[in-house]
């Protein structure tokens, strides 16, 4: 078995110390085996009685509070984890399991792919996330915009797993075709195009009632869920209940 970057593993199966350095691969891999989870990042929110030991961040993991748990293996996502510390750690001969995810669909077999790698049972979630997210595309019914951060102003662009899954929903994000995936644009810019609706997350930036809303004048804005819309885990079947009403 491999990673998604072709890294082989050879650890043991089932893996029985597992740290995560994603917080969506972290809930996912807690709903199957949590005694087997021994380490996650301060920002590993859910379950929220996730009781293990802190690794600081994403982007700034304790390496030596993850060599001093011993792992079986690590696990990373290309997007969220530095390239350095993964190469940091596998010096230490540490493994590390390298997750890259820019779609639904791609999010749904990286999980199937690390589970079977690691020698755990799929749970039933993520049957029904196939069930749900893997199909044909629905029409478009609604064009969307996504911020992700304020001062400056970025957005959801193309090649993301985010305007993946909005797109399976039948939201079309409207700056898709930008060149980048998170791209820096002007509120006007925002403000200007032709979405029906800002859609502001809790996260990364925390946009509240009080603190977004007020500055499109010409766009309508909708606060909704950071991590039912980023995250892929459990909550894809979350999500696609929200988004049914």
């Amino acid at each position: 078995m491999h990673d998604d970057l072709g890294t082989p593993y050879d650890g043991p199966r089932p893996a029985t110390r597992v740290v995560s350095l994603v917080p969506s691969l972290t809930e996912a891999l807690v709903s199957v085996a949590a005694d087997r989870v021994v380490g996650a990042t301060d920002w590993c929110t859910h379950p929220a009685d996730l009781d293990v030991r802190r690794v600081r961040g994403t982007k700034n993991p304790d390496l030596a509070a993850i060599a001093a748990l011993a792992p079986d293996v690590v696990v990373a996502n290309k997007e969220e984890n530095r390239e350095l510390d993964v190469r940091r750690l596998r010096e230490r001969g540490i493994r590390v399991w390298v997750t890259d995810i820019e779609t639904v669909p791609q999010a749904i077999a990286s999980m199937e792919n690390l589970l079977d790698g690691i020698g755990w049972d799929r749970p039933d979630w993520l049957v029904e996330a196939r069930r749900l997210w893997c199909g044909p595309l629905p029409r478009v019914t609604r064009r969307v915009v996504v911020p992700i951060w304020r001062d400056p102003w970025m957005v959801v662009g193309s090649r993301t797993f985010t305007g993946d899954l909005l797109r399976r929903l039948g939201w079309e994000n409207v700056f898709d075709q930008h060149a980048d995936r998170y791209p820096h644009v002007e509120l006007a810019e925002i403000d200007g195009a032709g979405a029906d609706v800002v859609l502001l997350p809790d996260e990364p930036y925390v946009f509240t009632a009080e603190d977004g809303p007020e500055a499109f004048a010409r766009t309508p804005t909708e606060l909704v869920s950071g991590r039912l819309i980023t995250w892929y885990g459990p909550s894809l079947v979350e999500a696609h209940r929200w988004a049914a009403g």
